[in-house]
């Protein structure tokens, strides 16, 4: 007698903040964490995951000094864990026992997260068969402590605070961080890309501006099979086979050469579009290698590229809802890992209300949008308890936090500050014709390949 064949269970969704935090943060992650741990206790008091969680929660608290913050985040963290020992009462024993803490642990648990991500949010996570990823970089200034500006430098004019660097991947689809890398605050992006390429998804597509522009970055990503959407600027010159006329330029194939080198590369055979703007002078060009039109349509070229804003939007979140405009931490050890535990604290934050946007959608204009600021407020409801009886649960909560989408009717920036150089739109690339010796140039190296 054949017997009927039981549907499988589904794991419930998440409902709480504890189970949201587990959902990412899970028993075989932390595992991972405490193996990656140096084998001897550093600290009695303070084992791996209470003092990642404090720094974690750290991040979402709000208050005026570190002390402050880290007493909200002790006691929630202490609710979390019952059966743990208790972890250390001062702020300072916090900070020491931080200051041991290596690197590789918050690196491993980032990691953890990464793919618990990609998992959960596998129905949205590519759109046109690429997984749209930006880059960009910005500057975390520091305190004036004596070993940090004798560690870090003055990486801009004369007389400003030393600074940490940081350069971000960051999923145009979704909004979310997913990976980053640190450095000094004169340190360069384009080698931080370089450096974060492993850890791209699988089909991504690089979206960045001009300032990833550039033979070598091209051939990097060329080499390690990354398809790229870089903006071009006026200090780029490309080749074309037929002489063209800028103002009536669409789109079309073109070769980019190297500087002067004795190895001599071969040029790379790449795509070049033009998207049009309402003034001439800001129309976008871009250099892609996907060279099959029907793959990468002009259109989605363009619609890609305006979602590079939320590279923007992420350091928004990241400096003005979380605070973290000018880091804290007075050493270079605790500045890296403050930076590095922030920046997770905002991937788990965003990721949060991604997943409670259960709404499928094509494009970050479309559909439901997470707001940073919601769900740090309702996240900060549940560290405070400030939840009644009767009230929307917190997953009810997250599913409200929705950005608004309106018209914009004013510029991005709505004065020009003192300190800021005022923007200015790239110009277009230079188009020159092939020479006859670039073409001799091509066949020799061509030959010289097969």
């Amino acid at each position: 007698m054949r017997t009927k064949a039981t549907p499988r269970r589904l794991r419930p969704q998440a409902r709480s903040f504890v189970e949201c935090l587990r959902e990412f943060l899970t028993p075989a992650l932390w595992k991972q964490v405490h193996r990656g741990r140096a084998a001897k206790r550093l600290s009695p008091r303070w084992g791996a995951q209470p003092l990642l969680l404090v720094l974690l929660l750290m991040t979402w608290c709000c208050g005026d000094s570190q002390p402050e913050r880290f007493e909200t985040a002790k006691a929630f963290c202490a609710a979390l864990l019952p059966k743990r020992r208790r972890p250390g009462r001062t702020a300072q024993g916090f900070q020491k026992a931080l200051a041991k803490l290596p690197t590789r642990s918050l690196r491993v648990l980032a990691a953890g997260a990464r793919k618990v991500l990609a998992a959960r949010l596998a129905g949205r996570w590519s759109a046109g068969g690429f997984v749209a990823v930006g880059c960009d970089g910005s500057r975390l200034e520091c305190p004036r402590s004596a070993e940090l500006e004798r560690r870090l430098g003055r990486p801009g004019r004369e007389g400003s605070a030393p600074a940490l660097w940081v350069t971000a991947l960051v999923h145009l689809r979704l909004g979310l961080p997913w990976a980053w890398r640190l450095g000094k605050g004169a340190a360069g992006e384009r080698a931080h890309l370089l450096q974060l390429l492993p850890l791209l998804p699988a089909a991504a597509l690089l979206v960045a501006d001009a300032g990833f522009c550039g033979f070598e970055v091209a051939q990097q990503l060329v080499r390690h099979d990354v398809s790229f959407l870089l903006r071009m600027s006026s200090n780029v010159t490309l080749y074309t086979e037929r002489r063209v006329k800028l103002g009536r330029y669409r789109e079309g194939l073109v070769y980019h050469f190297p500087a002067q080198d004795k190895k001599q590369p071969p040029p790379l055979r790449l795509r070049l579009i033009r998207v049009r703007a309402r003034k001439k002078k800001n129309d976008v060009w871009l250099l892609t290698d996907v060279l099959d039109r029907r793959r990468l349509p002009a259109a989605a070229a363009a619609a890609f590229y305006r979602w590079r804003w939320e590279s923007e939007g992420q350091f928004r979140a990241y400096k003005r809802t979380l605070a973290k405009v000018k880091l804290v931490s007075r050493t270079v050890r605790l500045a890296h890992r403050e930076a590095e535990g922030s920046l997770l604290a905002l991937q788990l934050m965003l990721a949060q209300g991604a997943l409670a946007q259960a709404a499928p959608r094509r494009g970050p204009a479309e559909g439901p949008v997470c707001s940073p600021r919601k769900v740090l407020l309702a996240i900060r409801q549940e560290l405070y308890g400030l939840v009644g009886r009767g009230q929307p649960g917190y997953a009810e909560r997250l599913r409200e936090a929705v950005r608004e989408r309106r018209p914009r009717a004013s510029a991005k920036a709505v004065r020009d500050w003192p300190r800021r150089y005022p923007h200015r739109a790239p110009k277009p690339p230079r188009l020159l014709k092939l020479t006859p010796r670039l073409k001799a140039q091509m066949a020799r190296l061509k030959k010289r390949i097969t």
